[in-house]
C-alpha cells in the first residue's frame, strides 16, 4: 500500500494529484480497507468492531479531518507561511528535489515533531492531561489514531513543514503514507509486515506495547509512523500487548475525553462549591441572613 501510494501521487493526473478532495478520499478508502481487514483476519477478538467504538472513532475521524484540520492551517501553518514569506525563507532545493525525496522529507519532518511531542506527552503531567484520553482506549482499531482530545490532536499536528517550499503532490503522497502506515500501527490486523519494514515503520505489535495498561510501559515506542526514531533515540522497545488501556482499562466517553484536561480545575470548584456549602450548613438559624461571624468569615475567605 505504501508503494502504491508512491505511484499514485508520482503518475496520476496533476488534476487529481493536486485537488484536495483526493486525499479526503484516500485517506477514507485507506481506512474502510483496513477495517476490511481486520474482518478478514483479525489480530484479536477483544478488540473485534462493534457498532459503539466504529461511532466513536467515526466522530474522531470526521472532527480530525475537519475541525483540528482548519485549526492546524489557521493556527500554525497560515502563520509559518507568512513569517517565511517575512523572512524571505527560500527552499528551492526542495521544489526541485526528486519527488521520492520530497516525500521522506516530508515524513521525516511530520515525524519528528510528532516523536518529540508524543514523548513530551508522556514525561510531562499537562500534556500527559492531554494525552491520556488516547491511552483509555480498550481496543485497538483502524480509525483509533484520531480518538483523542481535540488539544491532543491539534498539538500532535503541528510541524515545520510550511517553511519548505513543496509541490502539492509530494505533501499529499507523505500524507498518505503516514495515514497508511499510522492506520495500521492502529489496526486490529495479522497481516504483519516483513522485518525490514518494521526496522523503519511502526507496526501494531510494537504500538500495542505503547498502549500497556502500566504507565511505565506507555513510556516507549512513541514514533507515530516511524519507529526508527525510537531506535535512534533510544526509546525503543520490543514486545506486544493485548490488554490495553489506563485506570484498570477504563473507557472514556466523548464527553469525558473532551472535559479530561480539566478534571484537576472542575475537582478543584467542586471541593471549594462543597466547603463553601459545609460552611453555611454549619451557621446558626437564620445567620445567613445577617452578616456572618468574623470566624465564619475567615473559614469562607479560605474556602
Amino acid at each position: 500500500m505504501v508503494l502504491g501510494a508512491l505511484l499514485f501521487w508520482s503518475l496520476a493526473p496533476t488534476a487529481l494529484t493536486t485537488n484536495p478532495w483526493t486525499i479526503v478520499v484516500t485517506s477514507a478508502l485507506t481506512t474502510l480497507f483496513i477495517l476490511w481487514l481486520e474482518l478478514a483476519n483479525e489480530r484479536h477478538a477483544s478488540w473485534r468492531m462493534n457498532a459503539r467504538e466504529f461511532l466513536t472513532d467515526l466522530f474522531y475521524v470526521v472532527l480530525s479531518s475537519t475541525v483540528i484540520s482548519w485549526l492546524t492551517t489557521t493556527l500554525a501553518e497560515d502563520p509559518l507561511k507568512a513569517a517565511k514569506h517575512a523572512l524571505g525563507i527560500a527552499t528551492p532545493w526542495a521544489m526541485h528535489a526528486p519527488f521520492v525525496a520530497q516525500v521522506a522529507l516530508v515524513v521525516f519532518l511530520v515525524e519528528v515533531g510528532q516523536y518529540w511531542m508524543h514523548r513530551l506527552m508522556h514525561n510531562q503531567s499537562l500534556f500527559w492531561s492531554t494525552h491520556a484520553p488516547h491511552h483509555h482506549l480498550t481496543q485497538l482499531n483502524a480509525a483509533k489514531g484520531a480518538v483523542g482530545n481535540p488539544i491532543e490532536l491539534f498539538l500532535i499536528s503541528l510541524s515545520v513543514v510550511a517553511l519548505f517550499d513543496l509541490p502539492v503532490p509530494a505533501l499529499f503522497c507523505a500524507f498518505s503514507i503516514l495515514g497508511i502506515v499510522s492506520t495500521f500501527a492502529h489496526a486490529n490486523t495479522r497481516f504483519d509486515p516483513p522485518a525490514w519494514y518494521a526496522y523503519i515503520f511502526t507496526t501494531i505489535r510494537n504500538h500495542s506495547l505503547h498502549h500497556s495498561v502500566g504507565y511505565d510501559e506507555t513510556r516507549c515506542n512513541y514514533g507515530n509512523s516511524l519507529i526508527l526514531l525510537d531506535r535512534v533515540f533510544g526509546t525503543y522497545r520490543d514486545g506486544e500487548a493485548e490488554a490495553v488501556g489506563q485506570d484498570e482499562r477504563r473507557r472514556l466517553g466523548i464527553v469525558e475525553q473532551m472535559l479530561f484536561p480539566f478534571h484537576p480545575a472542575i475537582a478543584r470548584i467542586k471541593t471549594r462549591r462543597e466547603h463553601v456549602e459545609a460552611v453555611l450548613a454549619a451557621l446558626p438559624a437564620g445567620a445567613v441572613a445577617g452578616r456572618p461571624s468574623p470566624a465564619v468569615e475567615r473559614a469562607m475567605a479560605r474556602a
